[in-house]
């Protein structure tokens, strides 16, 4: 091995210093094919074993001049060789760009040192610069020394490390967004990186950086501007949701999260980038002050629309990382010991009844996300702004009883915002910033768990506005927020969610139903839980049922259209809650069926003397007797039994049926196309429900009739 290793090593360090386009495996390779060959050949113990030399066999011919004897001077011919070798490696290898030819240079050094210390002594740095190894030696022995006590008192060291750290952080959050602007993917995932790293290894520390109002303020607005969101997409404000949404999404609960609308941001487009800035924003949450983090970042949305989108999404990441959600857990830090999240439970509580508040406020909620394009859309919006919407209250006048309902104009209600400046901009805008807070409530459920369950007396009723709503963007996000919401309370299905909490969310309603010029959302908070919910929700919504109706009864002409929907999703789930028994039905159809069959010749007697007694053929005196009235069957006779028919009180959703039917038989007429076919759907669905009671069905089926054939 000894006669090649001269070639081995020549061509092997060509490798090491060559191209770097041949990649890093290759250098790597070469490497330790470079550290093992001279290792096997120059180390110390085979040297210094004493052995003698052997003189070759003179058998071997020729092959014998190949073999080295590794003597004294040879050894230290060859080490003088391999120093230049070495000395042009590692001027290649020091600064290499990749971190695996850096880590296996150091195992390079590693292996000579360990097995060949004492035959490379000309390897280990020239006689004339005693001074400068010895300088070095002591400045590794203090820096050691410094490390081991970092962990047991903080020094000035550990400071001036962190001072740096922070100064760094401060110079690249400065020019962050800079960066984000004209640097490609790859460079912004990597300035990123290295943001992320500067905060990991403050730690703890990060809480005492961010006491600094400079870097604080820098920061923040470094985020506000990476996170702008792009709001140019017209499908956004296009794209619309239906009331089947709402009947499928209880029984597929799972799907919505997968088809929530993926952000689209302005500055970058890799999905690694964000993630990288969900991390940062998470560990500042995980080390900073969640008070001072929390006021801060509520300050920037209340006083900036166009950092308020962004500052949600860090406010929302930020409570997940106090919570140590999607957090590693047990993280070492500068001062070198293992760190949990800084903030407690009572400290969570307090932060997320304060955002939930300014989220749910209602300048921040009740955003415009529709345009007016078609006359349908166009009433429906005048239904729903408030100077347009009458409300609901108790009467006090005595022309009406106490107990009635009469439609007022709301006078105090602002007017409504110019359809002309609702720009798809804003629009799109608005439907992003709704999406961000409704994400945002299912965070702070998340990071609570079952501490969260007080607070759904405040943030349920407006999840349900808006799992309402029109807008398709809102509505999946609406309801992917509350399955977050039931799973982290405990709940095991939307359905418990809701029933559990119905008490008070029907409260809401009927007390919103009698100001409706306020709370216009109401009619449809109803629709989702009647869409959620099974039928023990049946006793509790009777009353509230009864004043949307006499509300109806009172301004046909100006609500229908507001609670023709409710109507809708009232049948649809006492369809649901209530499906009609078949088999009775076919078995009496089967029944009755057989007994015509056998019965056919008497029937056509009996066709044929009465087609005859109406013609005034062949009367008789003798046939009087055929005029007398035929003789009961002995079905009828038991039924007559019983004396006197008496009607059998109704079940409750039959009687809300024949409420609602009767109520659609006068909504038949109305000019709205629209309206007329919800109407429709509704009359369906109220047949479908009345049919197991003939006797209650066809009395309505004849009402119905004769406006279903104008309509024809």
């Amino acid at each position: 091995m000894a006669s090649f290793l001269p070639g081995i090593t020549t061509a092997v360090s060509r490798i090491i210093t060559g191209d770097l386009r041949q990649g890093h495996a290759v250098t790597v390779r070469a490497i330790k094919v470079w550290s093992r060959s001279v290792g096997l050949v120059m180390e110390d113990a085979q040297l210094q074993s004493g052995k003698a030399c052997k003189t070759p066999s003179q058998d071997l011919g020729r092959i014998g001049q190949l073999v080295v004897q590794r003597a004294p001077e040879w050894v230290k011919s060859t080490a003088g060789k391999l120093s230049v070798l070495l000395k042009k490696i590692i001027s290649c290898t020091s600064a290499h760009r990749h971190w695996r030819v850096r880590l296996e240079m150091v195992g390079l050094v590693d292996h000579l040192l360990a097995t060949c210390s004492q035959s490379l002594k000309e390897c280990l740095g020239h006689p004339g610069e005693p001074k400068v190894r010895e300088r070095c030696e002591a400045a590794l022995r203090e820096i050691s020394q410094r490390n081991q006590s970092c962990s047991r008192s903080s020094d000035g060291t550990s400071q001036s490390l962190a001072d740096v750290l922070s100064e760094n952080l401060h110079s690249l959050a400065t020019s962050l967004p800079r960066l984000m602007r004209t640097s490609n993917d790859q460079k912004k995932l990597f300035v990123l990186k290295v943001f992320l790293g500067y905060l990991k290894v403050l730690g703890p520390l990060v809480s005492v950086v961010l006491n600094s109002a400079a870097h604080l303020e820098r920061i923040s607005k470094a985020l506000m501007q990476v996170l702008e969101l792009d709001v140019m997409d017209v499908r956004i404000v296009e794209e619309r949701s239906h009331g089947d949404n709402l009947e499928r999404s209880s029984d597929s609960e799972g799907s919505y999260a997968a088809h929530i609308h993926q952000k689209h941001f302005l500055y970058f487009t890799d999905e690694k980038i964000f993630c990288v800035l969900v991390e940062i924003c998470q560990t500042l949450g995980y080390y900073g002050n969640i008070y001072l983090l929390t006021d801060h970042l509520l300050d920037l949305y209340r006083q900036s629309l166009v950092y308020r989108k962004q500052a949600a999404m860090v406010l929302n990441e930020i409570v997940r990382g106090a919570a140590g959600i999607a957090m590693a857990t047990g993280r070492q830090c500068l001062d070198n010991g293992v760190q949990g999240p800084s903030a407690s439970q009572e400290d969570l509580k307090v932060a997320a009844v304060s955002i939930m508040e300014e989220y749910t406020s209602l300048t921040n909620w009740n955003l415009i996300t529709t345009c007016e394009t078609t006359n349908g859309d166009h009433q429906d919006q005048q239904l729903l702004s408030p100077s347009r919407l009458l409300s609901i209250s108790i009467s006090d006048t005595t022309s009406i009883t106490a107990n009635s309902l009469q439609l007022i104009p709301s006078s105090s209600a602002p007017p409504p915002p110019s359809t002309s400046t609702s720009t798809i901009h804003q629009l799109n805008s608005n439907i992003w910033q709704l999406c961000i807070q409704l994400e945002g409530i299912a965070c702070l459920a998340q990071a609570l768990g079952r501490d969260f369950r007080p607070l759904l007396m405040t943030s349920l009723y407006p999840v349900l506005e808006k799992a309402g709503e029109e807008t398709l963007l809102v509505n999946q996000a609406a309801l992917s927020s509350m399955m977050d919401i039931s799973k982290a309370c405990g709940y095991s299905s939307l359905k418990e969610l809701i029933n559990d909490n119905s008490d008070y969310l029907l409260n809401d309603i009927s007390l919103n139903l009698q100001r409706l010029s306020l709370h216009p959302q109401a009619p449809r908070v109803m629709t989702v839980m009647l869409a959620h919910s099974d039928s023990s929700l049946l006793p509790l919504i009777r009353d509230i049922v009864q004043d949307v109706l006499m509300a109806l009864d009172l301004s046909y002409n100006r609500s229908a259209a507001l609670f023709c929907s409710v109507l809708h999703a009232l049948m649809t789930a006492l369809a649901r809650w209530f499906p009609v028994s078949r088999c009775r039905t076919s078995g009496s159809a089967s029944s009755k069926t057989s007994t015509d069959d056998l019965n056919v010749r008497q029937f056509l007697l009996d066709y044929q003397k009465q087609k005859d007694l109406a013609e005034g053929v062949g009367i008789e005196v003798d046939d009087i007797e055929d005029l007398e009235v035929p003789r009961p069957s002995e079905g009828e006779d038991a039924e007559d039994v019983g004396g006197p028919d008496e009607k059998s009180e109704l079940p409750s959703h039959l009687n809300i049926t024949k409420d609602v039917m009767e109520r659609c038989i006068h909504l038949l007429s109305d000019p709205s196309l629209q309206l007329r076919l919800k109407v429709l759907d509704v009359l369906e669905l109220c047949v479908y429900v009345l049919s197991e009671r003939e006797n209650e069905l066809l009395p309505m089926a004849h009402r119905c009739w004769p406006v279903l054939l104008q309509r024809l």
